[in-house]
């Protein structure tokens, strides 16, 4: 019996949840937990609705933290979200003051599963995930440039002329305004990017990947809808035991350090991380956006 959690019945919760339901899944059950029970209980109730159609035919049910024992994946979407004119920085001692209580609600029930952070700052809450729970750091992982990198292939493959599933390329390190994409890596099947786009438009693809969630905010007051489908594919990959590769936000041991990278992902979590050979310049980068995750993180404390 496959048990999954949600903490957090807000857009991101439930776009997960609507996800899972609309298609083949290996969950079985689903608990919605919020601190407003009443909202949780209405949301289960109106996923109910969609069972006689859905191709899924999980159990749906209100929770609460004691379910989280015997769960395979506690995923926490709780937390204050990014308003217009913010970053996801600018979250960081508000949503670290939510999180501490709520993992030591998840850990009390005795949970030994797979803890999967979407919060924002997602690096950082990460990180202050696995402090707070003192689980394995294999089993604590973030959604990560998982999301940005569902953007990139979208946009390198509509630049192209391509399906965006051919393109084989992801934004790496901070989900945020420091992550990057390592152009030498990125390939079309087998072919080299360079050889379907020019500098101007990598650097144009790059620019509005990275500014998307603001265009979103600005418009619509939210995101959601696509770290709804992301949350779902981490989902099957984690449960299927698919050792599927996936930008998560995962630990690198040298670093010390939670970031966006390339890792295998399976029933036991992240497995292991892929050793990219990434350029000069490329390096630089990365070691600038692990600097600002670094400055998240002391400004949590």
């Amino acid at each position: 019996m496959e048990r999954v959690v949600i903490i957090g019945t807000g857009n991101v919760g439930m776009s997960y949840a609507f996800s899972l339901l609309n298609q083949r899944t290996e969950v079985d059950e689903l608990f919605l937990i919020d601190r407003t029970r009443a909202k949780a209980a209405g949301e289960a109730l109106d996923l109910h609705s969609t069972l006689g159609y859905s191709p899924s035919n999980m159990k749906i049910r209100l929770g609460k933290y004691s379910d989280c024992k015997s769960a395979q994946l506690v995923v926490i979407t709780a937390g204050a979200p990014q308003a217009p004119g913010e970053t996801r920085m600018d979250l960081v001692k508000k949503n670290a003051a939510i999180l501490q209580p709520m993992i030591a609600e998840v850990m009390a029930s005795g949970f030994n599963g797979i803890l999967l952070m979407v919060t924002n700052p997602l690096d950082v809450m990460t990180q202050l995930a696995w402090k707070y729970s003192g689980l394995p750091h294999s089993k604590v992982i973030g959604t990560g440039t998982v999301l940005d990198s569902s953007r990139l292939k979208y946009t390198i493959g509509h630049q192209a002329k391509v399906n965006p599933k051919d393109v084989k390329a992801y934004v790496i390190g901070e989900h945020g305004d420091s992550g990057f994409v390592p152009w030498s890596l990125c390939s079309i099947s087998m072919q080299s990017v360079e050889d379907f786009l020019d500098n101007d438009q990598m650097t144009a693809i790059e620019d509005r990947v990275r500014n998307d969630a603001y265009e979103i905010i600005k418009r619509k007051g939210a995101t959601y809808y696509g770290i709804g489908i992301c949350l779902a594919r981490i989902t099957n990959a984690l449960l299927s035991n698919e050792h599927a590769i996936l930008p998560l936000s995962n630990y690198d041991p040298l670093e010390r350090l939670y970031y966006g990278y390339p890792c295998v992902v399976g029933r036991g979590g992240v497995e292991r991380r892929l050793d990219l050979k990434l350029s000069a310049i490329e390096r630089r980068k990365l070691a600038k956006s692990l600097e600002t995750i670094r400055s998240g993180l002391d400004s949590a404390k």
